[in-house]
């Protein structure tokens, strides 16, 4: 099934946000405890989006078998974090009572050529893990309640990571700006369409 990730389907449907691998249970407890805002909830789901794209770039990347073993490597482990933030934040919307979106409701598609090879490959993780990080930045500061922000602080602590190692593995800068780019929830769909069809 294709759909499209505007920002009313994102209202909809689950898209993306990850909060600390094991906190899942206490999480979604929260989550039914006190219940979140609708605009909480758009940026949780868009959250959602933004792992399932990670999990499905990661997972092709390692199907392309063209990486180094180094490169490799990190590409299984940035693989197994994302599965780890997904179900953490995945299980925000379902302690909402609400299903998270999985990644049968979602059609990715990546431009011609970019598992092709390592060079193509760490160039397109690169960006997406850049926007991922800014996707995260304007999470903090659009999210109202309190209970999810040190878990959302971690992942996005983590997906910068992934951009600093990426930036290096390319020679370019690990880091630079003293303040990255924050999305608007707006932005922050607008980078997850690009990779759907």
């Amino acid at each position: 099934m294709t759909q499209s990730i505007s920002r009313a389907n994102l209202l909809r449907r689950g898209a993306a946000l990850a909060v600390a691998g094991g906190a899942v249970g206490v999480l979604a407890d929260s989550a039914l405890a006190d219940p979140i805002s609708d605009q909480d909830l758009a940026y949780v789901r868009l959250l959602v989006t933004a792992e399932l794209l990670q999990e499905n770039f990661y997972s092709q990347a390692i199907a392309a078998s063209v990486a180094s073993p180094g490169v490799t490597k990190y590409l299984k482990r940035a693989y197994l974090n994302e599965q780890e933030h997904y179900q953490s934040v995945a299980g925000i919307i379902s302690g909402t009572g609400n299903v998270p979106a999985v990644p049968s409701d979602i059609n990715f598609s990546y431009p011609d050529g970019t598992f092709a090879d390592e060079k193509s490959i760490l160039k397109a993780a690169a960006a997406l893990e850049n926007a991922v990080v800014s996707t995260y930045a304007g999470a903090m500061g659009g999210i109202v309640s309190n209970q999810f922000k040190t878990g959302i602080s971690q992942i996005a602590a983590c997906e910068a990571q992934h951009a600093s190692y990426l930036q290096n593995e390319m020679g370019g800068h690990p880091f630079w700006l003293s303040f990255p780019p924050s999305f608007t929830i707006q932005q922050a769909s607008d980078a997850m369409n690009a990779y759907t069809t």
